[in-house]
């Protein structure tokens, strides 16, 4: 009869949850399809991962233990995966991304002699007395250093989608980089725990390797639960970008070979400004870097570097610079008392209260209702 202790218990229920929310994710229909099922091998893998595989198989299936175990080398290639797949709106899984897989067909190759090949007596011993084994030591350090890697490739994509984002859209949100950033640093912080916790595996501090455990398994299933009803509750809340977008200083390299005059940059930068305030077009919260060259039938590089480069702001900024300018010409006239503030954040081009008085706060130094008290004081 096997004996379950606490921790058998937690990861039990966390594989339960985990596989639970895993197979909503495949068979959800929502816009981003393929990215929750990207996040459903995720949480699969984190939940097969989470429980004890030699005490829920036995030790007569010791090779498939093993396999599933070494598992853990698939589970930030996955997560790789899932953030491009958010943060491009033309994200498709091709052949070339199978090369992901291959740490983990190495340390299964590297196990192979010493542990596939061998007879069940052999396995067990194996198993049971792990910590001895240098190639099992070879391989904590391996899949630690894959986890750096993977993490560092994913603050770097979410770096760049942002700054895409930034510069060819003017939509009043970047909530989708915030969740996505947040996310990977939590679990940035979770891998770092369980480098701590397999240091206390390999050391006499078992009571220490047992608690950080429990405590690693609690909050990674309280943080997966978090993350996964808060997407499906809000699906308009991650939008993604074009990866044929590039970046301006991209797009810079790539015109240094023209001449660039400074008169005619200076008159396009003006005939710019005129136009955002005579058109006004800002006031589509949906306006794109490309929309607007095509109002102004500019060509979208040209019209990219002239905002992001020449005049120096993202076009998200200067977007909402002029949005903020006309709410404070709205707010100033007594005119427009009866106008509520969200009223009038709509009206300008902004699609949320958050994100026009964090937009209003950093351009004024105050809140909408702040300011409007404060100029109809002046008049008065």
């Amino acid at each position: 009869m096997v004996n379950y202790n606490l921790l058998d218990i937690i990861s039990i229920l966390s594989l339960f949850i985990g596989l639970l929310f895993a197979a909503f994710l495949f068979t959800a229909k929502t816009k981003n399809r393929l990215s929750n099922q990207i996040f459903g091998v995720f949480l699969f893998l984190s939940a097969i991962d989470n429980i004890f595989i030699s005490k829920i198989l036995g030790d007569n299936f010791g090779g498939l233990s093993r396999i599933i175990s070494l598992g853990v080398f698939l589970h930030l290639p996955v997560f790789y995966l899932y953030i491009v797949s958010v943060c491009y709106s033309d994200f498709k899984l091709k052949t070339r991304h199978l090369l992901h897989i291959i740490p983990y067909l190495i340390v299964n190759l590297l196990v192979l002699t010493n542990f596939y090949g061998v007879n069940p007596d052999s396995k067990i011993i194996l198993f049971h007395n792990i910590s001895d084994a240098l190639k099992n030591s070879f391989i904590h350090i391996f899949v630690h250093l894959q986890v750096v890697c993977y993490l560092v490739a994913v603050f770097i994509v979410l770096k760049k989608a942002k700054t895409i984002y930034l510069e060819n859209y003017a939509n009043s949100t970047i909530s989708f980089y915030k969740w996505l950033f947040q996310l990977t640093v939590v679990i940035s912080i979770l891998h770092a725990f369980a480098i701590l916790k397999n240091i206390y595996k390999f050391s006499d501090y078992e009571t220490f390797y047992y608690w950080t455990r429990i405590i690693l398994v609690l909050t990674e299933l309280i943080i997966f639960c978090w993350y996964v009803l808060k997407a499906l509750n809000t699906p308009n809340l991650f939008k993604s970008v074009d990866s044929k977008l590039k970046l301006t200083s991209n797009l810079i390299t790539e015109r240094e070979g023209d001449s660039i005059k400074k008169d005619p940059i200076n008159n396009e930068v003006e005939a710019l400004k005129n136009y955002m305030i005579k058109e006004e077009p800002f006031l589509d919260s949906s306006l794109t870097m490309q929309d607007l060259a095509n109002q102004m039938h500019l060509n979208v590089r040209d019209a990219s570097i002239l905002i992001n480069h020449t005049i120096g702001q993202h076009f998200f900024d200067f977007v909402n610079e002029y949005r903020i300018e006309k709410a404070m010409r709205i707010l100033e006239n007594p005119l427009n008392n009866k106008q509520t503030v969200l009223e009038i954040l709509y009206e300008v081009g902004f699609n949320s209260k958050s994100s026009f008085n964090t937009a209003f706060k950093k351009y004024t130094g105050t809140t909408p209702t702040l300011y409007r008290k404060s100029r109809q004081q002046q008049a008065a």
